[in-house]
């Protein structure tokens, strides 16, 4: 026999239609956003893992100070088990929109047909000497087109074509960079003829190898660096040595990619979870109101399961009907949305949407799951109560308590006070839902102050306008210094000084920290001058100062040890911790020169750069390899902003929208609740103002209370969960929250209440007063 309770259905969902709207749209729209970003995810990884093979990305590159021998390269190939191929290139200043204003890099590779292919998005390669095709990503921060013209050191060149080149799906000039830069930092390609009119003067002598076997993992791909680093340094001045599982221009994008899946689905879930307390609660309040029907069904023979099953019916259906629509959306509009927040990121290369049923698992299968099991349990302990129970309206699973007795305050607060205490369980979901909204958004609040922040505490920070990193020259051996080759050598070699009044001379290295479970980071050493003009700070002799950003991300205080290791070696250093100097570009050691020269072995006239407050012209541009401005230092910051802008306000829009939903529906159900205390109210002569003031003043308390309290709560949230946030970057974003952030987090909380409340004074205006005469027991 049919069950005549499924009739009740379409009725209960046409009486309460504005309330399951309201969560089938929320949980559609969200299910969609999921769906569409793990479908994008799978896809564009997908693309991203196969790519290793189809355009045979390299296992490694290094660089060498000079050009290598024919012979050597073989001897490379053949001791280090290898295979090698050229991969020279050169970094020009461009001029991205012909104004002159903008100075920004473009790497210049020369056409690719070994390793490392290129893949062409649109457009052609090029042909002619005065043609390049550039990084996608780089065209769309700097509105570049096809065929638009570009002007690099000084030459105008055509753009044929957009291309992703595999080994920089993320653009990092420099591998102990902390972020990418694809606004003033691309790559281009052009043909070996075009790339050779650039001469010599910034050309890298970069090689990319391939081992004969490939490594199974990064612990075997570890291992078999180390040991082709060892055959290497015999043959060459190695000057640059990335192995592909630690180039972060090759690893971050996919590494990201993976991270971003596991957070999206646990925003998920946390949001069913809040939805699915509020089915339970709504439905709690329904089996209160509809207890002496449940009585009566009882008393006829419907047993608690047949009841359990339709007061869960609407939950799960709403929860089903959602869950497909959202994965409908998310296979069409939303799939291609997400990929072009990748694609605004990261220079992927195309991709074919990959059809897998993780995504529909993961956004259907356990959404319905979860809403299943979360109001089995709320519900059906409601449900073992005796028949008897339900007629007399006794829900109560334990004795009846005495009623709490209240501070002898004016009947109206004394009244709101019993309100609160009467929806206990309807208030603290939303105080649950308002903590977890307001976590989302200060996090999405809190970005843009704190880059714009670190921006100024780099600027206001900064060692000097200008660093100058040398290529110092190689002098002749000891047993050549004196014959004529050497002296030849000597007299040819460009000469290291400048006549720049503000020319301060300075030592640097990058090291690697030695951690005990995981690869360490890059960590610039700084050898400082006595008295310098620059570093404010008194240098210990015996220690180090280390940066700010550095002491924080590692929790290393005064006293403390650390252990740096060679880049490109094996040597490791101890050095004791004597202070911290604020300097937040990086992670950075600073000691005296004449102690960076004692420790790493140098002459003790040696330095390799210099710090300046004016622009140095008078030095060989052979021997500058690196100028650090203002743009190179604030590249986190400016990078960010472009890449994450647009998450950052999609995830303000969203907290905001999930506040509103909350207190919508909790307020929607303490008035349903309290109809028939309100229609008796009316009868007494109280007016629709008295009754509001009554029952949506107690609300405003309570979210005023709970948004003030979960202020609180999110901050301790975000410090808690900032470092490990931040443990995956090279580098560190000291936390800042601006405090202009909570009073207008405050406002917009109170804005989407008050907004909530003049549809809930609507309500209570509707309720009639026969509603109490109609209901009386």
């Amino acid at each position: 026999m049919k069950n005549p309770l499924w009739k009740r259905l379409p009725r209960e969902l046409k009486s309460d239609f504005g309330k399951y709207i309201v969560i089938f749209l929320f949980m559609t729209l969200t299910i969609g956003f999921v769906s569409g970003f793990l479908v994008a995810d799978d896809s564009m990884l997908a693309a991203y893992d196969e790519g290793f093979e189809k355009y045979n990305i390299e296992h490694g590159n290094f660089t060498l100070s000079s050009k290598a021998s024919e012979s050597d390269l073989k001897k490379i190939e053949k001791n280090g088990k290898v295979r090698i191929c050229e991969n020279f290139y050169r970094d020009e200043a461009t001029d991205a929109d012909l104004d002159g204003n903008e100075e920004e890099t473009m790497r210049i590779y020369q056409e690719r047909t070994d390793m490392n292919l290129v893949c062409l998005m649109s457009g052609g390669m090029p042909a002619a000497k005065n043609e390049i095709a550039i990084d996608r990503m780089y065209a769309d921060n700097n509105k570049l087109k096809v065929g638009d013209k570009l002007k690099i050191a000084g030459e105008e060149l055509t753009v044929t074509g957009l291309v992703a080149l595999p080994d920089y799906s993320c653009l990092f000039s420099d591998n102990s960079d902390m972020m990418f830069d694809a606004v003033k930092f691309g790559v281009g390609i052009m043909t070996e003829k075009g790339a050779d009119a650039f001469g010599t003067t910034h050309l890298e002598y970069r090689y990319s190898w391939q081992y004969e076997t490939a490594p199974k993992d990064d612990i075997e791909a570890k291992n078999m660096s180390e040991d082709f680093l060892e055959v290497l340094v015999k043959y060459g001045n190695v000057t640059g040595f990335i192995p592909a599982y630690s180039n972060q221009a090759i690893t971050f994008t996919g590494e990201d990619m993976g991270g971003d899946k596991a957070m999206m689905e646990v925003l998920l879930y946390i949001l069913i979870v809040i939805i699915a307390f509020v089915f339970a609660v709504t439905t709690n309040n329904t089996i209160t109101k509809e207890a002496s029907v449940i009585g009566t069904l009882r008393a006829s023979g419907y047993s608690r399961r047949e009841l359990l099953v339709h007061y869960i019916s609407i939950p799960v259906i709403v929860t089903v009907v959602a869950s497909v629509l959202g994965n409908v959306l998310g296979y069409t509009s939303f799939k291609n949305l997400c990929a072009g927040m990748y694609y605004g990121s990261y220079s992927l290369p195309t991709y074919e949407t990959r059809w897998n049923a993780d995504a529909f698992i993961l956004t259907t299968v356990v959404p319905v799951v979860i809403m299943l099991g979360i109001n089995l349990i709320l519900i059906s302990g409601k449900l073992r109560l005796s028949p008897l129970k339900f007629l007399r309206h006794d829900l109560s699973a334990s004795k009846r308590k005495k009623a709490v007795r209240l501070p002898d305050f004016k009947f109206f607060n004394r009244f709101r006070l019993r309100i609160i205490l009467q929806n206990k369980s309807s208030y603290l979901t939303l105080f649950i839902g308002i903590f977890f909204a307001n976590v989302l958004l200060l996090f999405g609040m809190m970005m843009k102050p704190l880059l714009d922040h670190y921006q100024e505490e780099i600027l206001k920070n900064m060692i000097a306008p200008y660093q100058y990193v040398l290529n110092v020259p190689e002098e002749p051996d000891e047993d050549e210094k004196y014959t004529v080759m050497g002296m030849l050598q000597k007299f040819l070699t460009p000469s290291l000084k400048t006549n720049e009044k503000s020319a301060e001379k300075f030592c640097l290295n990058s090291m690697k920290n030695v951690l005990p479970d995981q690869e360490g980071e890059t960590i610039t050493v700084y050898g400082i001058a006595d008295d310098s003009a620059y570093v404010s700070a008194e240098l210990p002799t015996d220690g180090v100062l280390i940066s700010d950003g550095y002491a924080e991300k590692y929790k290393i205080k005064t006293g403390d040890t650390i252990v740096l290791k060679e880049a490109y070696g094996s040597e490791t250093y101890e050095f004791t911790v004597q202070g911290i100097y604020d300097y937040p570009a990086s992670l950075t050691v600073f000691m005296p020169i004449s102690s960076y020269r004692k420790t790493f072995g140098e002459k003790e006239d040696y330095f390799n750069g210099y710090f300046s407050r004016e622009k140095i012209t008078d030095l060989d541009e052979n021997l500058i390899a690196t100028t650090i401005t203002e743009d190179d230092l604030t590249k986190v910051s400016r990078q960010l902003d472009v890449s994450m802008g647009e998450m950052f306000q999609l995830i303000n829009i969203f907290a905001v929208v999930l506040f509103a939903l909350l207190i919508y529906l909790l307020t929607k159900l303490i008035i349903e609740k309290n109809a028939n205390a309100i229609s008796m109210v009316k009868i007494l002569g109280y007016e629709n103002r008295e009754i509001n003031s009554l029952y949506l003043t107690s609300t405003t308390w309570v979210v005023i209370l709970s948004i003030l309290l979960s202020l609180l709560l999110s901050t301790w949230t975000i410090y808690g969960i900032y470092g490990y946030l931040m443990s995956s970057f090279s580098g560190w974003l000291t936390l800042y929250l601006k405090p202009a952030v909570y009073p207008e987090m405050f406002a917009m909380g109170m804005g989407a209440y008050v907004l909530v409340a003049l549809l809930q004074f609507r309500r209570i205006k509707k309720i009639p007063m026969d509603v109490a005469l109609k209901n009386v027991e």
